[in-house]
């Protein structure tokens, strides 16, 4: 895929999920726990399990009965919106799920917005607390 269809196939992923968070279809959570410390989302029959901290943020991914799902084939970026800022973070596999390590500004009501393409395409969008 060229990079001016990747940018565009992102952009456009982004403007749907904005759109969709403003008409109140952003996700909700799912009855299951988290497992790991985060906030999870039900999104396009996937769960998202959302680990922010500010040296640290993790992203891990199941099936909606908690089951595992590939990273295989899979990348994930997230766009952080705090107070103007945006901050865009590339994920890496990390084992069982994805990872990025460095500085994050994530404070309350912080906006993080998921981006997954590969073998599954997916988008979620969380509100810190």
């Amino acid at each position: 895929m060229t990079l001016q269809k990747r940018a565009f196939v992102t952009l456009s992923s982004l403007l749907f999920s904005g759109l969709a968070f403003a008409a109140g279809g952003h996700g909700h959570s799912h009855e299951q726990a988290p497992q790991h410390g985060g906030i999870v989302l039900e999104e396009q029959d996937l769960n998202f399990e959302l680990v922010a901290k500010p040296e640290l943020l993790q992203l891990y991914l199941s099936d909606p009965h908690g089951g595992p799902i590939s990273l295989h084939n899979q990348n994930a970026k997230l766009t952080l919106l705090a107070s103007g800022v945006r901050q865009e973070v590339e994920l890496q596999p990390a084992g069982d799920h994805f990872e990025a390590k460095g500085s994050f500004t994530l404070p309350s009501q912080t906006k993080v917005i998921v981006v997954l393409t590969g073998a599954k395409v997916a988008t979620a969008r969380f509100v810190l607390p």
